[in-house]
């Protein structure tokens, strides 16, 4: 007779497995940041949007100032100066002289005026072929900006708050590259995972409640990612303490934008692709005529595109400075300065002399502001912009489809002290980076210190109320 074996026990079920601290670590700052700071970064996008589109907008409002029947016949400089000092009186300064740059546009006759705004000179635009004056508005900085599209500049900048409204646009930019980075790679980790690697890549049609936000979440950030990263950073290069470091570093690795001298003295001097934003400063009592002389030396020199700021000396040891601002590709951004005495050349710029660096940060500013490559330049910007607004919104609607499960009843990840099994390399790893990104954006060091302030407050509170359960 056969002796039977006894049944071995079964082998008891094996632990579902730990997901690895990184990631873990990824999810609970992609969520704080894009709960917390969400709504920063959803103002930012909404402004974003229309700011994208406010070129083309300024050109149909303000179509008569901007745009004159074109003629055979055209004014010198000179004259329209003279028709221009003729109607602001003796309220106004001369400041500088934007000549039409085609025909069917307007000659600008800018002036500087007690009660301007920083950055802000006042404009009379005159029709060249006839003298017409066709309209008189506040333009703002380099970009020339009428009322209607500086208000949602200002509105995007700073709230319309000042330099107080700059830190909402820096938190927005900064922690926008910082989500967007621990985005796609939680996208990379959980893609390698998944069963359905289709959804996300593009918004599932059949799932639903909170899985279908998620795969829209996904799915429309993977899109939008890299140029949210590239908004960030050019973002960041505005903002009060960010930008500071960022034009530091500049300044230290001899990458800054570079400027013409106008001293009689000669010598160049690093500029910096946002410059014209000061406030307009008036000009030396000169002779109309003079615009005309100069106008034609600097295109003997360098000058060869018809958008082009002319600028008056503000000082007799100064020279005339004309300066090309078309920011189309590859940028036309050619500078020199003429002697008004001589008609000579005192120093010139050069943008294909420019840095690389110099050129990226110049073209940069140029894609961020929708100028670069004109309308279609304009459409990428706004749709990005709406595609980062969408992401906020589905993050929010996640969140507040996932509230009422067991496992997050706050909404939270329900992953804590994700840094406890991490080796010690990867502990010191995150230590030391956190405190480089704060010290290069201070308002990211300040925000994630009291993200792990609420994190630290929220864990206590939820195990004294399990102990006492």
């Amino acid at each position: 007779m056969t002796a039977t074996l006894p049944t071995p026990p079964p082998s008891p079920p094996r632990p579902a497995r730990r997901p690895g601290w990184f990631g873990a670590l990824l999810v609970r700052l992609h969520f704080y940041a894009g709960i917390l700071v969400g709504p920063f970064i959803l103002v930012a996008a909404l402004s974003g949007a229309l700011y994208a589109i406010a070129p083309t907008i300024e050109q149909a409002v303000y179509a008569r100032q901007l745009h004159a029947p074109a003629t055979d016949t055209q004014l010198t400089l000179g004259e329209q100066v003279d028709l221009a000092e003729a109607h602001v009186g003796d309220a106004a300064r001369l400041s500088a002289v934007r000549p039409a740059p085609e025909p069917g546009d307007t000659t600008r006759v800018m002036f500087a005026q007690d009660g301007l705004g920083a950055s802000e000179s006042r404009a009379v635009f005159i029709d060249p072929g006839t003298g017409e004056i066709r309209g008189d508005e506040t333009v703002y900085g380099t970009s020339g900006s009428l009322p209607l599209r500086t208000a949602i500049s200002t509105f995007h900048r700073n709230l319309g708050l000042g330099e107080p409204g700059r830190l909402y646009s820096e938190l927005a930019a900064s922690w926008l590259g910082i989500v967007v980075v621990a985005g796609v790679i939680l996208w990379v980790i959980r893609i390698r995972r998944a069963r359905t690697k289709k959804d996300f890549v593009r918004p599932s049609r059949v799932l639903t409640g909170y899985r279908r936000a998620f795969s829209w979440h996904t799915s429309v950030g993977i899109w939008v990612a890299l140029g949210a990263v590239f908004l960030s950073a050019t973002g960041i290069t505005w903002s009060t303490y960010g930008g500071q470091n960022v034009t530091d570093l500049r300044a230290a690795l001899d990458w800054g934008t570079p400027a013409v001298s106008t001293s009689l003295g000669g010598g160049g001097a690093a500029g910096d692709e946002h410059a014209g934003h000061g406030a307009a400063s008036a000009a030396l009592s000169v002779d109309p005529r003079t615009f005309d002389d100069v106008l034609a030396a600097a295109q003997r020199v360098n000058i060869d595109t018809g958008l082009v700021q002319i600028t008056p000396p503000p000082a007799p040891d100064q020279a005339w400075k004309v300066q090309e601002i078309d920011r189309g590709f590859p940028g036309h951004l050619d500078a020199v300065a003429i002697d008004g005495a001589t008609l000579q050349p005192v120093d010139r710029v050069d943008f294909a002399d420019f840095s690389l660096p110099a050129k990226l940060a110049s073209w940069g500013v140029s894609i961020h502001m929708g100028t670069m490559f004109g309308l279609a330049n304009q459409i990428v910007m706004l749709l990005l912009a709406v595609g980062i607004a969408g992401m906020v919104v589905l993050g929010y609607v996640m969140w507040v489809k996932r509230r009422p499960t067991k496992t997050a009843r706050f909404g939270m990840p329900p992953r804590r002290g994700v840094l406890d099994g991490a080796p010690w390399w990867g502990v010191t790893a995150v230590v030391v980076g956190g405190v480089l990104i704060g010290l290069a954006l201070p308002l990211v060091g300040w925000t994630l210190a009291a993200f792990v302030v609420v994190d630290v407050a929220i864990d206590a509170m939820q195990r004294r109320r399990a102990a006492a359960a």
